[in-house]
């Protein structure tokens, strides 16, 4: 795997479909081979682990994309057959005890986890616990699988909910699964000039200089940033990994 990563080009490997904490043991293995070549590693997960392997993981893990799938505990019982508090413990111990690059992502689904009141609970939690600079993503819901009953999430559900987390004190909130250019682009939190412009996969406008700072103020911009930006976009590449010849 990290031989066709480095092969075509990539600069990172992301672990997930499904959540890698199912398969640990082999992420963890992939994680090292892959830093031994200087890949960066990315967990895309549920945070729903053990405090115990939960600390061997993430040590291998240089950036992490965590599902906070709603702010109730009746929705993680009901739906997901979990529980709320172990998410945020992860989500607490991420920011508190590691060096983990990480963002959060609420997909909203009509109905069930979309109301003015979550929304504004979830935000408040968010910057108390994790304060100002852990980006948030707010993405649409679309019918599959045992929910072809629900509607889409409308695109002003998912600007309402940013527009209050930015309210809350949160500096970078985001919209997904939807084309939104303004509400997809990161500005500064301190002069507010555009820093990234993105419509889903692709970059326009790149204001950041070689430091991850703004070019109009020169504040930091809190993430990991290469010195130029990237031009991979939609752009997909079948990935061909030989077999083995030992049996």
């Amino acid at each position: 795997m990290v031989d066709a990563a480095a092969r075509i080009g990539c600069h990172s490997i992301a672990f997930t479909y499904n959540d890698p904490v199912i398969f640990a043991e082999y992420a963890i293995d992939c994680a090292r081979a892959a830093h031994e070549r200087g890949l960066k590693t990315v967990a895309v997960t549920a945070g729903y682990i053990n405090p115990e392997p939960r600390t061997e993981f993430y040590a291998q893990m240089d950036a992490a994309n965590v599902d906070l799938k709603a702010f109730t505990g009746e929705f993680y019982h009901k739906l997901c057959f979990g529980e709320l508090e172990p998410v945020l413990d992860t989500l607490h111990w991420l920011k508190a005890e590691t060096s983990v690059w990480f963002e959060v992502t609420t997909l909203l689904i009509p109905g069930h986890n979309d109301s003015e009141d979550e929304i504004a609970r979830l935000s408040d939690w968010f910057l108390n616990n994790l304060g100002p600079d852990v980006p948030l993503h707010f993405t649409a819901f679309h019918p599959d699988f045992k929910m072809l009953d629900v509607p889409p999430t409308p695109p002003e559900t998912l600007v309402r909910a940013s527009k209050r987390a930015l309210a809350a004190g949160l500096h970078h909130v985001y919209v997904g699964n939807v084309h939104d250019l303004e509400n997809d682009s990161t500005y500064c939190a301190s002069c507010g000039q555009l820093l990234i412009e993105r419509d889903w996969y692709e970059l326009g406008r790149y204001n950041l200089d070689d430091r991850g700072c703004c070019k109009f103020c020169d504040a930091r911009l809190p993430g990991r940033f290469e010195a130029k930006p990237g031009k991979w976009g939609r752009h997909r590449l079948p990935v061909l990994i030989p077999r083995s010849s030992t049996a």
